[in-house]
């Protein structure tokens, strides 16, 4: 295969927006070339810190220049391990204080650009004693998200209590959340949308 060529192919394939049907079509022809690319630099802690590598200019223009629109995510592998190994997401933020103004981990953005190159969502299921994310494609149907947890859940699907992430966030529980009308019975037509409590 000739470099330029893929280049090409694959810059053709990642302008236009293709449906569910679409995107299984390409994806059974195996081209590499189809999926997007999210370039991930391990710098040194001090250099992440200091938001500064001799490197990274020179990476990101051949980046635009091989393949544009593609993302750079510049990280410190020593810094998230060291982070990790604190234990809490408090310890973790006093400890990022320490480094200066407006450093973060870079996980979370890896993780999400991930999720959006690739055109995935999650939702969750939630009971008294577990929480559990489900990793579907954008666009899927109630129905077909269930199925991902068992497909008899799919074939015999008749409605689904759904609340987002994002009221039981403000409202602080579940009862909370079906006494602000925010709880809501979704049928076969409803697409799930990221962040949906099932």
């Amino acid at each position: 295969m000739f470099p330029v060529a893929s280049v090409n192919l694959r810059a053709v394939l990642l302008t236009f927006k293709r449906n569910a049907s679409q995107v299984d079509i390409v994806n059974s022809l195996s081209l590499l070339t189809a999926k997007p690319v999210i370039y991930l630099v391990n710098l040194s802690e001090k250099d992440y810190v200091r938001k500064k590598n001799k490197w990274l200019p020179k990476i990101k223009e051949w980046i635009d220049s091989h393949n544009p629109g593609d993302l750079l995510i510049p990280f410190s592998v020593a810094l998230e391990e060291r982070l990790t190994a604190l234990g809490s997401p408090e310890a973790e933020a006093e400890e990022l204080k320490t480094l200066g103004p407006n450093i973060t981990g870079a996980l979370g953005k890896i993780t999400k650009s991930g999720y959006d190159g690739l055109d995935l969502i999650r939702y969750f299921t939630c009971g008294p004693d577990e929480v559990r994310a489900w990793t579907i494609r954008k666009g899927t149907k109630a129905p077909a998200a269930a199925g991902v947890i068992h497909t008899d859940f799919e074939h015999k699907f008749v409605c689904g209590e759904i609340m987002a992430f994002e009221d039981l966030k403000e409202h602080g529980s579940e009862s909370a959340v079906k006494a602000a009308g925010k709880y809501l019975q979704k049928g076969k037509t409803y697409e799930m949308i990221d962040g949906d409590i099932a």
